[in-house]
């Protein structure tokens, strides 16, 4: 279990750090495409481009586009990704229980973002749907994890 959770955090923060990388290019050079753009229906650069790129799309409606809180959602994936790699190793209740509820949280945000992507952008963003099942075989690992822990009384 310990080398899938590695394996999986690795290549989320791949991916979150390729996001990164997409949404920065972009914004230097608008002409700027992404290796994941395969068509005009098919594009990353779009997607990282689009205000559900940063804060889920939520932040900016609330708080403002500059607003500290509205940042790319590549930076919350690489923390979130770390997170779970310092984290798997450690033992105990406490830890076990980080680890559920931040892949609770991120297993609900690519629902979200799933949806945004099919009903809202109508695009189809290979580096966001593979962080998708990244986050859900971490989520499975998690839970597994949870109900193996040892109970105290």
């Amino acid at each position: 279990m310990a080398a899938a959770r590695a394996a999986l955090c690795v290549a989320g923060a791949a991916l979150s750090l390729y996001a990164l990388h997409v949404e920065r290019a972009r914004a230097r050079d608008p002409a700027y495409r992404a290796r994941c753009d395969l068509a005009e229906a098919v594009s990353c650069t779009r997607v990282f481009a689009s205000r559900w790129g940063r804060g889920l799309g939520l932040v900016e409606p609330l708080l403002g586009r500059d607003s500290v809180a509205n940042v790319p959602n590549g930076a919350v994936g690489v923390v979130f990704y770390l997170l779970q790699g310092i984290l798997g190793p450690v033992r105990g209740r406490g830890a076990s229980a980080v680890l559920l509820a931040s892949s609770v949280a991120s297993a609900l945000a690519s629902l979200w973002l799933a949806a945004i992507l099919a009903f809202v952008l109508h695009d189809l963003c290979l580096v966001c749907i593979s962080t998708y099942g990244l986050n859900l075989l971490l989520l499975r690992l998690n839970l597994r994890r949870w109900r193996q822990r040892p109970k105290t009384h």
